[in-house]
């Protein structure tokens, strides 16, 4: 998952129709099976009070090699996440989805190097947002540190726009815990809004099977 995230190209933007995953693209509702995070037991942190999400955000990011994020939200920041190689998500796959942990505002550039070299280290320490210790799965064959990966995240909330109503500069790692029941991901990220404000983010997420979601 994430596997050759690293790095974006800034200012490419997707076809005048959005992709559709799946048949999940925004304006849709997306059907969850809870079982997803109820076979998880008590060891997890994300919860999730529905088993519905209404999709009013689409954001894509292409990535270096040729690859594509979708990422599909709801007004509340869940967020569904898959990736394909083809532009319009015809061949989705790695599936996840993500609840918001934490956001906050950094207060000076201080804060922002602090932030980011908590993203390079080999695990990230969620002591301080009450969350256990997850291990680097981005460049898990290293344990030393790393820089974060960047990228561009155009983001629509018409699925006929011909333009994103907002473009994010991301600073992010990818974190995996292995619970008995499964894996559990932690995403941190510093998201920067062109002509916005800068905020620390932490998502809480799941693996996803094909069985286990339905727009």
């Amino acid at each position: 998952m994430f596997g050759k995230l690293f790095g974006g190209r800034a200012g490419v933007e997707p076809a005048t129709n959005l992709a559709m995953v799946r048949n999940v693209t925004v304006g849709r509702t997306v059907s969850l099976d809870p079982l997803a995070w109820q076979r998880l037991g008590e060891e997890t942190r994300f919860t999730l009070d529905r088993d519905a999400l209404e999709i009013t955000g689409q954001g894509v990011i292409a990535l270096d090699d040729g690859k594509y994020v979708h990422r599909f939200y709801t007004d509340d920041h869940i967020m569904l996440q898959a990736m394909s190689d083809e532009a319009d998500g015809s061949d989705g796959y790695d599936f996840s989805l993500f609840i918001p942990w934490s956001s906050a505002y950094p207060p000076s550039d201080r804060y922002r190097r602090i932030w980011r070299d908590r993203l390079s280290e080999p695990s990230f320490d969620g002591a301080a947002e009450d969350l256990p210790i997850y291990p680097r799965f981005w460049f898990p064959e290293s344990d030393i540190r790393q820089p974060p990966v960047t990228l561009w995240e155009s983001i629509f909330d018409d699925r006929f726009a011909t333009k994103p109503y907002a473009k994010i500069y991301q600073t992010c790692m990818l974190y995996a815990r292995d619970l008995s029941g499964g894996r559990e991901m932690l995403l941190a990220l510093e998201m920067e809004p062109d002509g916005g404000e800068v905020t620390h983010e932490l998502m809480v997420g799941i693996p996803l099977e094909v069985g286990e979601f339905r727009a």
